[in-house]
This record gives C-alpha cells, structure tokens and sequence, in this order.
C-alpha cells in the first residue's frame, strides 16, 4: 500500500502544483475578463483542439500505446521497445499535422457548425473565436507528443517529470495575463496573448518530456512512417478507445453548444470545473497515470491478486480524498467561488450562477474518479471496447439531460446532466468488472469505505452549520476576513474528517507522514 500510495503522491504533487497555479490563472481570467464575450470566445476556442487532445494524446493513443510499449519493453528490452516507438512516433506525427491543417484551412466552418455556432449572431466574436482557436490548434500536436514521453517515463516508473509538465502552461498564462496586464492590453488583445500563450507552452512542455527521456537514455530517431505490426496493433486497440473518448468529447461539445446560447455561461462552466479540477486532477490523474502501467505489469506477470489489490487500494485512496472533498463543494460553494474569483468584473450574481455550476459539478466528482480507477482494469487487458460502448450510454443520457435541464435550471441543468452520466458510467464499468470476477472488494475496502463515507456525510454537516453562523464573515467584502473565515471552517472539517479516518484506520496515517516527511528527490521515481 505504501508503495502505491507513494507513487500517487509522487504525480499528485506535481498535478497539484499545476492546479494551484490553474487556480490563480482563472482568478486572473475572471478579474480581467469576467464572463464576457471575450472569455466566452477564449473558452469556446481552446475547448476545441483540448477536444482533439484528450482524443488523440490523453485517450485513444496514451491508452493503448502504455500496455503495448511496457510489454514491448519486459518482451523485447530497450532496443525493441524502442523501435516500437519510433515507429508510432512518426505515423503519430503524420496524423497530426495532417489534422492540424485541415482544421486550421476549415476553421470558420468548423466554429459556425460544430465549436459554437450561436456566435454567430456576434460577428465580432465569432471572428475572434476562428482567429484564437488557429492560433492554438497546433497545441494539439504538442501535448500528443508529450502524451507519448509521458508514456514512455511512466513504463519505467518515472511519474513525477510528466505530471510536473502541465505547470509550465500556468506558468506561461500567469505571465502573459499580467504581463499583458500591466502594458493596458484591451481584452481583445489580452484573448490573443493567452492564445499565444498556448502555443508556446506546448512547445516548452515537449522540450521537457524530451529532456526527461534522454535523461533516462531513451533517445528517439525520427524514422520513414510505416505500418508495421506492432503499429497495426496499436490502430486496433486505440479505435474503440478512440471512440470512446471521442463519445465523451462530444458530451462536452455538445453542452459547449447548447451553453452558447446564453452569454457568459461557456465561462461560467469553465470556472466552476477549474474548481473541481483540483480535486479531480490531483486524485484522478494520480491513480490513472500509475494504475495503468501497475496493472499491466501484474496482469503480465499472471499475478492477479496483486492486480486485485492494487485495485482495492486505489479505490480506498481515491474515496478518501475524493468524497470529502465533493461534500465540501457541494455545502459550501458559494464561500469557495466568492473567494476565488468575485473581484473586479466577476461579480456577485456571477459569484450565485457558479456557485450553483459547482454544486452540482461535485455531486459526479467521487463518479469522475471511481472510472480513472474501473477503466484500466479494462485497457490493462486489452478490453478496449466494453468502456467504447459504456461511454456511448453516458453520452445518450448527457445530451437527453442536458437537452431537457438548460431550458429549466440554464447553465447548472449542464452540470447535473454531466454528473448523472457519470455515476451511469461508474454503475456500468463496475458492474461488468463485478460480474467477470475482475472486481472483488475484500473485507478491508468495504470497511474503509463505508467510514469514509459516514465521515465525509458528517464533515458536510459541519460545513452547513459552520456557514449558517459565519455566513456574514464568509462573504465579508474586506478579503482579509474573508480569507480567514474560509481557511477556518475548511480547517475545522479536515481535522474532524481525518481525526476520525486515521484514528479508525480507514486511512493509513502512519504512511501518509512517512510520505510526507520523505525527501523530495524521492519523489520523482
């Protein structure tokens, strides 16, 4: 558990790191811009190659490229595994430049038909939304790339240096936003600054992952593009995974769609989920990006009760951290928005919409993480088509919800729509591993759980009480007090949450200090 635990921790500190500076890059976005047509054009414009991102790098390809390169790597050793990946790496290179300018040629049939074509009653906007998404297209073929050497580092167990990557982005928006700031941009100038920013920070991420692999002695050689076997191989496993996700990324378009028919709610939604981000990042990304490569190695090895273990514990570390947390949002959002964001052109009636937004944002939040943890029980077997068809069924009951809740609760009807998908997700991934024999919960897992669960329902009862007696020092107009009362009563919950988790032994306190009290260049491996 230990171990496991560490290596969560290892890629959950770089992702939190990430998510902290995420955080102050939103607050700038909502002072500088609020929920204006230029944030609204921003969001709209960079959801689109994020789209074909988490298609193509985070989905499709990464997922089945990890089984295949690690047993390429314990069949073949060094020199196999890296033949294979030379040879994805220049088909992969191929597809993306071909789809990047396509997309970039097409761009204003793209943003009038599938990006946000309700932006078309504003010319103004709808022009700037086809000139940022060009500008950031390219992105695309970026983070593809670093989706492969992050692959690559974590089949040789090295998680930190990929999962630190996404803090160069934060770091590039921060000082464009206030560099852009400072010189008295407009705010049309300061959306093509961000955008710009962007594209650069794609750049410096893959000269990272490319640092991070030659560091490990793994250098890769541009080759002549070629199906080979092991590349058709890859096609087969990433087409249903493809779909899969490419299912779950029209979800998003589609509620992009339908939310561009009311002004400001694309940002609205972009700052409620830059919220949940933290949590979901931190916990999600963490368990994702090492239970793949963990189960496979233990599959491969026939050991299926290490894999059935390393399951349990992820399950037990992901509800730890995740239910407290979406209590937390759910009780207290207004407080937390107020805090993050209202100042300057975010005001308070933007403050009560996204509020609302977060709420329901939580309610999937434990849904969110429990399917990081279902899914590569299913890629780490090769099964890439049970979680396609699984996700097809999450997407037809978020578009129906979402049809039916936008014209009744507006923006929030989205998140509810997205929340109730999720936890169909959950019920259906966990429910086929339960009736293969592939997800048996020991005696240890229910009862964590089940006091994980009780504690966090209680901790939501002292939130609610805390934010019934202060409620006048939680939405103080001096911050100072603001800040104080917030920090307080989030303090006030943790120490009675993990008071009653670490002293039952739902949650191992003992490991956790030995994790935190470890040197930091530990850590990276």
């Amino acid at each position: 558990m230990a171990g496991l635990v560490g290596k969560f921790f290892s890629v959950g500190s770089a992702t939190m790191a990430s998510r902290v500076l995420g955080f102050v890059r939103e607050a700038l976005i909502a002072g500088f811009l609020g929920a204006g047509p230029v944030a609204d054009a921003f969001y709209a414009a960079f959801r689109f190659p994020n789209l074909f991102r988490r298609l193509f790098a985070e989905g499709a390809f990464n997922t089945a490229f990890v089984p295949l390169f690690a047993k390429e790597l314990e069949a073949k050793g060094t020199d196999g595994a890296r033949r294979f990946a030379e040879e994805v790496l220049a088909a992969l290179l191929v597809v993306l430049l071909l789809i990047s300018a396509v997309a970039m040629l097409f761009m204003p049939v793209l943003v009038g038909t599938i990006i946000a074509p309700k932006f078309a009653d504003d010319p103004a906007k709808f022009a700037l939304t086809v000139e940022l998404t060009r500008i950031m297209f390219p992105f695309l073929t970026a983070m593809s790339l670093v989706a492969m050497f992050s692959g690559i580092l974590n089949s040789f167990r090295r998680y930190f240096l990929a999962a630190l990557a996404p803090v160069i982005m934060n770091v590039v928006f921060i000082v464009v936003l206030t560099g852009a700031w400072y010189l008295g941009a407009s705010d049309r100038t300061l959306g093509i600054s961000m955008a710009w920013g962007v594209f650069l920070s794609g750049l410096l991420q893959v000269s990272m992952l490319v640092y991070g692999i030659l560091k490990e002695g793994f250098p890769l050689s541009l080759r002549r593009p070629s199906i080979s076997r092991p590349v058709r191989r890859l096609v087969t496993l990433a087409i249903p995974t493809a779909i899969a996700a490419g299912i779950t990324q029209v979800n998003l378009l589609v509620g992009q769609i339908i939310a561009s028919g009311q002004d400001g709610a694309i940002a609205i939604m972009n700052y409620a989920d830059r919220l949940m981000q933290l949590p979901l990042g931190v916990i999600a990304i963490s368990i994702g990006v090492v239970l793949l490569p963990e189960l496979t190695r233990a599959l491969a090895a026939g050991d299926t009760g290490e894999a059935t273990k390393l399951q349990n514990r992820s399950i037990e570390f992901g509800l730890g951290l995740t239910l407290p947390a979406a209590v937390g949002l759910f009780t207290i959002p207004v407080p937390l928005i107020a805090l993050l964001y209202e100042r300057g052109a975010f005001t308070r009636d933007l403050t009560e919409i996204t509020a609302s937004v977060l709420a329901w944002f939580a309610v999937g939040l434990p849904a969110f993480v429990l399917i990081k943890i279902f899914q590569p029980a299913y890629y780490a077997r090769e099964d890439m088509k049970t979680p396609m068809w699984f996700s097809g069924a999450n997407a037809i009951v978020n578009v129906t919800l979402a049809l039916l809740l936008f014209p009744v609760y507006g923006v929030a009807g989205l998140a509810i729509a997205t929340s109730a998908a999720g936890w169909l997700n959950v019920v259906l991934l966990g429910g086929a591993l339960w009736r293969q024999g592939l997800l048996q919960l020991d005696a240890a897992t229910i009862r964590n759980s089940g006091i994980i669960v009780a504690t966090s329902l209680l901790v939501g009862l002292v939130l609610w009480a805390g934010q019934g007696i202060f409620s006048e020092m939680l939405l103080h107009d001096a911050l100072g007090i603001r800040i104080f009362s917030v920090l307080a009563l989030i303090l006030v919950a943790m120490l009675v949450y993990f008071a009653i988790t670490i002293g039952t032994g739902a949650i191992p306190g003992q490991q956790l200090l030995r994790l935190l009290r470890r040197p930091r260049k530990n850590s990276a491996t």
